[in-house]
């Protein structure tokens, strides 16, 4: 079902096609509607457009209009950054305008800056695709571009943390658009899904009926998008007093479609998680190396093994923050019954399991479960074992068909990803072993002092609520300080005796 009339879509799909058969040269308008480039290729895009605009520059034979000429002819030449800022510097220098495409150039100019990485230009294209949707559109073209100006809009900012970080990493153009599909799944996803609790709205023109209409349409007529599940398909035994109250509790989400978190830019997380653990960066691409090329956001069952005070929990945590995926953190010290995995509506302590819990706190379909240190589950029987329910929650084939107590019924929790932390692999059973992947996560070493220490102090001063900048960079006194007494380890012996010099320098400024 389409908001949009037959004849403007097919309008815009026979130019797309001519457009990558290399017969159209798309708008700049057309482009920020999502048009694919001239051949599907950024440099042959660039190539047409500069060449054509040459032309009608030369044919106007007018003073003053020489250097956008020139200029034109080395973008022609050479499609780079560098090339489209030399045109738009030859734009502002024109005085006679008259007859030519300024602001279609200027406006094409920012749009293929942004494919090179510009945050700036990035961000102001959010704003032309916002513009664009605020005209007089069927809703459910405004409803896109809006999704669309959105993701420009995040680009913009991994851009821009990206350049502020100092990381430098090119990417094609085809990899630009993939991350803007990707954020413009995430804000789909996110919209209708926080229109799980809003009253069908009345307005036929808002952009929430367009969902809503959507969601209501007969499913023979209804596609659903693979990026969203349906975790809970029913629930069981409803009939009954218990049944109503929980048939009720799970409403909103009983046969609903739930997001899947989407895959962001591996390469920024990257950097970042190896700049904060500069001495686990095997692990770190064992992970990444696992979502390469995925839709969604998916862990395989992993054990992060290590000796205690490592940075294990607090890596498994960033992880997962700069996946953009919703977690939760549970300690396993004095777990010892079957209760993770729900307990049965009967009993006055009833409660859905810790995956489907984790569900519906987040709203999502495949949230992360950290399980800390757990080696520390209790092997007792008497009430069922937490090992036991770990092993069919980690086996795709009975997770996608989990069949709950306190719903009575099956659920996919195929798509939870479960992340682990042990000391120790000896009080882990083998079967639950064999189902994960264990991942060394070594102890940091001398040589990686400074740039943790920097790490921990700016932290420190951040829980503290203050401005991270108070952190002035350690002085070499303070360095050797530390590394007299640290010679690698425990992070969390690090973290002591960080806070200890920290507190040293504020006793010291207030006694100036």
């Amino acid at each position: 079902m389409t908001d949009k009339p037959p004849s403007l879509d097919r309008h815009f799909q026979r130019r797309q096609k001519a457009a990558i058969a290399g017969l159209h040269l798309p708008t700049a308008e057309e482009l920020l509607r999502g048009m694919a480039f001239f051949r599907e290729d950024l440099a042959e895009d660039i190539r047409e457009y500069s060449s054509r605009l040459s032309g009608r520059v030369k044919k106007r034979k007018r003073t003053g209009l020489e250097l956008l000429a020139t200029s034109l002819d080395e973008l022609n030449v050479e499609p780079s950054e560098d090339s489209v800022l030399a045109v738009e510097a030859a734009l502002d220098l024109i005085d006679d305008a008259q007859g030519l495409p300024v602001d279609e150039c200027r406006l094409r100019c920012r749009f293929y800056r942004a494919f090179f990485g510009n945050s700036q230009a990035t961000a102001l294209i959010a704003g032309e695709i916002a513009h664009l949707a605020s005209g007089d559109l069927p809703p459910a073209e405004r409803r896109d571009l809006l999704w669309r100006s959105l993701s420009w809009a995040a680009q913009s900012r991994v851009l821009d943390r990206r350049q502020r970080a100092g990381v430098s990493i090119q990417r094609s153009a085809e990899w630009f658009a993939l991350e803007i599909r990707t954020y413009e799944s995430h804000f789909r996803d996110a919209i209708k899904s926080s229109m799980v609790d809003e009253p069908e709205p009345k307005d036929s023109s808002s952009v929430g009926l367009a969902v809503a209409t959507w969601e209501e349409e007969p499913s023979e007529h209804k596609t659903r998008p693979t990026d969203e599940v349906v975790v809970i398909s029913g629930v069981g035994n409803d009939t009954t007093a218990d049944g109503k109250r929980v048939a009720k509790e799970f409403e909103k989400f009983k046969q609903r479609p739930l997001p899947l978190p989407g895959v962001p830019e591996l390469t920024v997380i990257r950097a970042q998680l190896i700049a904060e653990f500069p001495y686990a960066v095997a692990v770190v691409d064992d992970v990444l190396e696992g979502l390469a090329g995925r839709p969604n956001v998916h862990l395989r069952p992993t054990v992060l093994l290590g000796s205690p005070g490592s940075g294990k929990t607090r890596f498994a945590r960033r992880l997962t923050e700069e996946l953009g995926t919703p977690y939760e953190i549970i300690s396993c010290g004095g777990l010892s019954d079957s209760a993770i995995g729900g307990t049965a509506r009967r009993w006055s302590s009833g409660e859905p399991s810790l995956a489907i819990m984790a569900v519906r706190r987040h709203r999502c379909a495949g949230p992360v479960i950290i399980l800390d240190e757990i080696e520390k589950i209790g092997t007792g029987r008497n009430n069922g074992n937490v090992h036991d329910v770990l092993i069919g929650l980690y086996e795709p084939e009975t997770s996608s068909r989990w069949h709950d107590p306190y719903i009575q019924a099956h659920c996919d929790l195929s798509h939870v990803s479960w992340l682990m932390t042990a000391n120790s692999l000896e009080p882990i059973p083998a079967a639950l072993r064999d189902r994960c992947r264990i991942l060394p996560f070594s102890d940091p070493g001398a040589d990686h002092l400074p740039r943790l220490a920097t790490r921990i102090l700016e932290r420190l001063y951040i829980e503290a609520g203050c401005d991270p900048r108070w952190a002035t960079p350690l002085e070499g006194f303070e360095l050797d300080a530390l590394a007299s007494v640290w010679r690698g380890g425990s992070i969390r012996r690090l973290e002591r005796l960080v806070e200890g010099l920290r507190d040293a320098r504020e006793r010291a400024r207030r006694q100036q």
